[in-house]
């Protein structure tokens, strides 16, 4: 039965997007609303970025319309969790929702961002949504709440913008995104826990056809849009808040001879989160604020090397999927902590050979229009 609640989820949620998205395309031409074009920015055309608008709405409907078309046939919807996750969840969703949507409309400072950010991820938290182990990372398993709460909010907000600062490129969040949520609901369902499966696959839903519009829709036609960060912090709060819940399932993988749930978050999240550490370190070397924004993504070095944005976008998901291949394969037979290392040094690795190519094909002046 959860296999059926996962594809009317999934079929739900991309039925009401693909319908919104074409009306808020319709709109945004219409009315001009588009993404400033400036000195940061990789396009040169002009674009709405009100894609993420779909999300939170389509997500919220197709999870509400699985819950009464079984409630009508009499099965009970066992995805459903305590009323109280369910309120908290909800209101912290609406309220980035609302947030991300004043940013991609009016624009708003980095700090009110942060502050609502951290609201949502409290208020997350507050729903019983913490870290309870480290399953073994630094030697570490069970933490108390009064250690796992605070974990859980800086966690939060820190994929929150990490799905926000990848964004750079057609394809590039939605694709992480859609690998990320694709397993997310793969190994709930393996553990048997239908609440995140149908979440990931219902949020999966919304991405696929806005992945069609950003990826092959063209601004000629009037057919493509961005996500925005009304788009990108929805999906970076859900994918946060599932991963949190995911690493709460305890030693079940034990039992099922799954992989470690710490591990499958670490797989999943692995290239954003590299990213934006990265970037962020490197900006307060050179004394910038670590949110001050540039050109030293991932995605920026490809462009640089002289790869388009279709290309770069393919390679960086093929190294994101990459990664949750080896991950996970070498999760079966090493440590968790020797796991991890082995993906920092082959991700410092990687910038290595690049920050050389780069030198090689002297194209750093393209981050000297930073």
């Amino acid at each position: 039965m959860i296999f059926l609640y996962n594809f009317l989820a999934f079929f739900f949620s991309a039925a009401m997007a693909t319908l919104m998205i074409r009306e808020i395309l319709r709109i945004a031409y219409k009315r001009k609303l588009f993404d400033l074009i400036d000195g940061r920015k990789v396009h040169t055309v002009q674009v709405p970025r009100l894609g993420g608008v779909a999300f939170t709405p389509s997500i919220i409907m197709s999870i509400s319309l699985l819950s009464v078309i079984a409630s009508m046939f009499g099965i009970s919807p066992f995805f459903v969790v305590d009323g109280r996750t369910v309120a908290y969840c909800l209101f912290a969703t609406l309220l980035i929702y609302s947030e991300g949507m004043a940013d991609d409309l009016l624009g708003l400072r980095y700090q009110v961002k942060f502050l609502f950010q951290f609201i949502c991820a409290i208020v997350l938290v507050l729903s019983r949504t913490y870290f309870t182990s480290l399953h073994g990372l630094l030697g570490i398993y069970e933490i108390p709440p009064a250690i796992g709460y605070p974990m859980a909010v800086v966690f939060i907000v820190g994929i929150i913008n990490a799905m926000n600062l990848i964004d750079g490129i057609d394809g590039l969040a939605s694709g992480l995104s859609m690998i990320a949520l694709t397993f997310f609901g793969i190994f709930a369902t393996c553990y048997g826990y239908a609440a995140f499966s149908i979440t990931a696959f219902a949020t999966l839903g919304v991405v696929v056809p806005f992945f069609y519009y950003n990826v092959f829709g063209r601004a000629e036609t009037e057919h493509k849009i961005f996500m925005g960060d009304c788009g990108s912090q929805t999906i970076g709060l859900i994918l946060g808040m599932l991963s949190v819940r995911f690493c709460m399932l305890g030693h079940a993988q034990e039992v099922l001879h799954l992989p470690n749930t710490l591990i499958v978050v670490f797989s999943l999240l692995l290239v954003p989160c590299f990213d934006v550490i990265r970037v962020m370190v490197g900006r307060m070397r050179h004394g910038k604020s670590p949110f001050h924004p540039d050109k030293t993504h991932i995605h920026h070095k490809f462009l640089a090397l002289g790869f388009t944005h279709r290309r770069t976008m393919v390679t960086i998901l093929l190294i994101a999927m990459g990664y949750v291949i080896l991950t996970l394969s070498l999760s079966r037979i090493l440590n968790i902590n020797i796991v991890v290392l082995i993906d920092v040094l082959v991700w410092t690795a990687m910038h290595f050979y690049l920050n050389r190519e780069m030198k090689k094909k002297e194209c750093w002046s393209y981050f000297e229009k930073r």
